[in-house]
């Protein structure tokens, strides 16, 4: 009796017939919904997966392919969705636990890194000369602007750029030539 009111609801689907595709959700709707549950674990996907596949069917015309075995139809159709939604979460989470890993790595580095960095650059400032020192220290240290370090400083923009320029570039040959 049901298979045959199945092959009738298809026939009638096939003619474009709203009824018949509104009496196929509501028979199998629910069902096709716990059969998604059992695998997705989860009730808002395992709806919207069902809500999708009938739009599908509707919008994209999957009822042409519709045969005899129309539950059978839907019950495969769901549990592919199924599967594939959980291959995509499963691709989803390892790339963020790659993404992860791959940061923690470079964290490490840095970490390794920058104790030995601050030394040296302790150890430049230290042996740089006292005007392109003081230069630096007022505008990156303090982030005062150059008018503002000019002026404490008692000297021209222009001379302050030269000392900044001039400390920058001694820091760069002192750190290189450490690292090296």
């Amino acid at each position: 009796m049901y298979c045959q009111q199945d092959i009738e609801l298809v026939q009638r689907l096939k003619e474009h017939d709203l009824a018949a595709y509104d009496i196929i959700y509501l028979k199998y709707y629910k069902l096709l919904c716990v059969n998604a549950y059992f695998f997705l674990k989860n009730e808002q996907e395992s709806k919207d997966l069902v809500q999708n596949l009938f739009l599908d069917i509707w919008e994209k015309k999957l009822y042409l392919q519709f045969h005899e075995d129309l539950k059978g139809y839907l019950y495969r159709a769901i549990k592919n969705r199924c599967l594939n939604q959980l291959e995509k979460l499963q691709t989803q989470q390892k790339a963020k636990k790659g993404y992860a890993g791959l940061q923690e790595a470079e964290e490490r580095q840095y970490a390794e890194i920058q104790p030995e960095y601050g030394q040296q650059l302790t150890t430049a400032l230290e042996n740089m000369p006292a005007q392109k020192k003081t230069a630096i220290q007022i505008v990156y240290l303090h982030g005062k602007r150059y008018q503002e370090a000019a002026a404490d400083m008692g000297i021209s923009i222009n001379s302050l750029k030269t000392h900044i320029r001039t400390g920058l570039n001694f820091l760069r040959t002192e750190i290189k030539t450490r690292i090296d």
